[in-house]
């Protein structure tokens, strides 16, 4: 994919040049090779700074929110769907907004890279089409990209933008017919006692930092419920506060999350956040035939109403 980042300048300067954005969103060479830093470009002399590789993982639909520029904008599958949800939820108008499709073979897993180099330092990662190199302190390893994906981009059904004003790139198929949710249903298969020891063990790591809440293109609240005056359960890092905390975060997320990928990539510790929403989005599917930002015309799932809706637990 890094063969996308000529392109994206070259789309981005256009621009420019025509007046038809004041930003230019997308990415930049970070300090840490796996975490390029989303970039707002005002200026068409910068252009040259925007990339675009397989370590591009954090959501851009972050940065547009309650902005009133014309913005262009790169979006990959779960951005552009993303984005969707931003339009309907009247954070951004369309009408804003230059897309600029990327058709994403999906992003590497860090952890596991850094898992399979015994922890050592690595300086910078180069890629090809189908694998990429790492190149540390007196070291270079070259991995198959299949291999090392993270889970959402090795089972991703919308690799490709489902909206966008001009696309760089033939479409990508997609790597799932639907959804993947079998670790949701492992744990659905486990007694109750069970099944809490397990989710309780998943979170027993959490700093309560915040890097989810932050990262995550759907938490735009003025006030989180966290950080009330008031609040209406602890700060603390007590089993049960931090519990609470990712419960009713996921439940805010309920019917809206793109499963983008980002929480999981930015927790300091490791997390596996996704599961909590995965759930509600393996629900949101299995009850209502739904995914999240799939089209401008179809109303978020928990404003719109059917008379056939699934009401059994009324």
């Amino acid at each position: 994919m890094q063969s996308y980042t000529q392109k994206i300048r070259d789309v981005a300067k256009r621009l420019f040049e025509e007046k038809k954005i004041d930003i230019f969103i997308g990415y930049e060479k970070g300090t840490n090779p796996f975490f390029p830093r989303p970039i707002l470009i005002s200026q068409i002399e910068d252009v040259d700074r925007l990339i675009w590789n397989s370590n591009c993982g954090l959501n851009l639909c972050n940065y547009i929110t309650g902005r009133k520029e014309k913005i262009g904008i790169i979006a990959n599958g779960c951005t552009s769907r993303s984005i969707v949800n931003h339009i309907l939820e009247k954070q951004i108008s369309r009408d804003q907004l230059y897309i600029v499709g990327i058709p994403c073979t999906g992003i590497l897993d860090h952890r596991r890279i850094q898992a399979a180099v015994d922890g050592k330092e690595i300086f910078e990662i180069n890629e090809n089409s189908d694998s990429f190199k790492v190149v540390g302190n007196e070291f270079e390893e070259e991995f198959l990209k299949e291999d090392y994906l993270q889970e959402n981009c090795a089972n991703c059904t919308h690799p490709n933008p489902v909206i966008y004003d001009e696309i760089i790139a033939d479409p990508v198929p997609a790597r799932a017919e639907k959804p993947f949710y079998e670790d949701v249903e492992d744990i659905e298969k486990m007694p109750i006692e069970k099944r809490r020891f397990h989710i309780q063990k998943l979170i027993q790591s959490c700093i309560r930092c915040y890097a989810c809440r932050n990262v995550c293109p759907l938490c735009y609240c003025p006030t989180c419920f966290v950080d009330e005056k008031i609040p209406y359960f602890g700060k603390s890092i007590d089993p049960t506060d931090t519990l609470t905390f990712h419960i009713l975060r996921a439940l805010h997320c309920a019917g809206r999350c793109t499963d983008c990928g980002a929480c999981e990539r930015v927790c300091p510790v490791g997390i596996p956040i996704r599961i909590f929403i995965k759930k509600l989005n393996k629900d949101a599917f299995d009850i209502f035939s739904w995914e999240a930002g799939l089209s401008l015309d179809q109303k978020p799932l928990l404003t719109a109403y059917k008379k056939d809706d699934y009401d059994e637990f009324l």
